[in-house]
């Protein structure tokens, strides 16, 4: 069956035509993971030609870099707006537990696993990837730092706990991609892990 002729693409202004671009690199993603954003994905998506996409984006490494940017550093505003507002270092730090923990961010999870693996041969995408994970520990030690002044928390060194909470909820994450375990249990099984690191009584983190 051969396909509909395409209309012809309306006239829009470069950054018009960039950001819609973006916009759709974006959807792509989380809807099919970074493998997905392909010059024909995309121009799909907005219903252009494919070299239409690539005269506003010769460099796909650069597109696939910068949509893993766009999508994970919006989660983390998001998280940070979110735990904000409470009162405690440890009700944010349970709030942050219980909504990346939760399954209802598992499009993000999916970017950030496909961003490890597609960063071996994507320059870009590694160097991005590395600043938004050095984000995301200034964030979780920021907080871990407010609770070891406050005298909620016991640790030595924030820095190394915040990295290590960060692998593990990746770890339970990219567990839950495949059903491994009782993916629904993961906020329980990781929260008594960190209520160990940093002196506090089991279900702390529970208790909000």
């Amino acid at each position: 069956m051969s396909r509909p002729p395409r209309k012809k693409a309306a006239r829009k202004s470069p950054a018009e035509r960039s950001a819609e671009i973006a916009d759709a690199a974006r959807d792509v993603a989380l809807e099919h993971g970074l493998y997905g954003v392909t010059l024909r994905a995309v121009a799909a998506r907005i219903d252009v030609a494919p070299a239409l996409v690539a005269h506003y984006e010769p460099d796909m490494h650069a597109l696939v870099a910068a949509t893993f940017g766009t999508i994970v550093s919006a989660e983390l505003d998001e998280v940070d707006d979110l735990v904000a507002a409470l009162p405690s270092p440890r009700a944010r730090l349970a709030a942050l537990l219980d909504t990346l923990l939760d399954g209802s961010r598992d499009d993000v999870t999916v970017v950030w696993v496909e961003a490890w693996a597609l960063g071996r041969r994507n320059e870009a995408l590694a160097a991005r990837v590395r600043e938004e994970m050095d984000a995301w520990r200034t964030f979780v030690q920021g907080i871990v730092e407010a609770g070891i002044a406050a005298g909620e928390f016991e640790a030595d060194d924030a820095a190394s706990v915040a990295w290590q909470l960060l692998g593990m909820i990746d770890g339970l994450n990219a567990h839950a991609l495949v059903r491994w375990e009782d993916a629904d249990d993961r906020g329980s099984r990781i929260g008594h892990a960190v209520e160990g690191m940093l002196g506090l009584g089991r279900g702390a983190l529970a208790a909000r």
